[in-house]
């Protein structure tokens, strides 16, 4: 008897909801116009494909298969100045990317549960922008894998579609980032970072990282500013936690 009740109950239990409709489709709304701000790299994408002689469907396909801008632009720079090394290509956007390592890291003890094709998909769709939006999603109430799936899934088809445009029009726009929109990323960003500064560790993350950035911008060759920055403001933001835990 007690064994039927047990088979009776795991037959009628409900899966967990991991993408509830109401939450991807509040991922997409929030994330909208943050996706919109990064048009104007899209279109540079597109035209900058041309440029180094890669075809519409090399260029898109990049957008599609990659769907990193800074890595995509690094690759493109230098297929552009004639080096094929595939090798070199993939270490030097690697590099690049070592920032989603901290990322992930953070993100880890939220999507560990989640089943691991779907972890696969939502580590794909993670940039800097839907980073952001997810963190302050889990600020202000709990993490969610529908939130991250619309908000990726926002990001990605604009990305694209932008990218594909820029192919089109490449003729009309030789340059989309002189129009002065690419303020409007790091804009946005700092909307979103600042109603997380709440206490004395975030302050002073943020202020090391932002000093280390700039000297390392100024000082430092390549793009190595920015996995340094982040190492620093992990380093100074852990460091201020575990005293604030130490005290009480």
């Amino acid at each position: 008897m007690w064994g039927a009740g047990v088979s009776i109950a795991k037959t009628h239990a409900k899966p967990e909801p991991y993408l509830l409709a109401g939450e991807f489709w509040h991922g997409v709304r929030d994330s909208l116009p943050v996706a919109l701000s990064v048009v104007p790299f899209g279109l540079t994408c597109g035209v900058m494909g041309l440029t180094v002689g890669l075809t519409f469907l090399e260029t898109v396909s990049m957008s599609v298969l990659v769907f990193a801008g800074a890595a995509q632009f690094i690759s493109m720079t230098m297929l552009g100045a004639g080096i094929t090394a595939f090798s070199l290509i993939v270490l030097t956007t690697l590099l690049i990317n070592l920032r989603h390592l901290l990322m992930g890291a953070s993100l880890a003890p939220y999507m560990a549960r989640l089943p691991m094709p779907l972890q696969a998909v939502l580590a794909f769709g993670l940039v800097d922008e839907t980073y952001a939006l997810i963190m302050n999603r889990i600020l202000v109430k709990e993490y969610s894998p529908g939130y991250q799936m619309g908000c990726n899934v926002n990001f990605y088809l604009v990305w694209v579609a932008s990218t594909a445009a820029g192919v089109f029009l490449g003729g009309y726009i030789p340059d989309p980032l002189a129009w002065g929109l690419d303020f409007a990323l790091p804009a946005l960003l700092m909307a979103l970072l600042i109603p997380r500064l709440a206490d004395r560790p975030s302050y002073f993350a943020c202020i090391v990282s932002a000093l280390v950035a700039v000297l390392g911008a100024l000082y430092l060759p390549g793009k190595w500013y920015i996995i340094i920055a982040c190492l620093a403001a992990s380093a100074v933001g852990g460091f201020m936690e575990g005293e604030s835990s130490s005290a009480r």
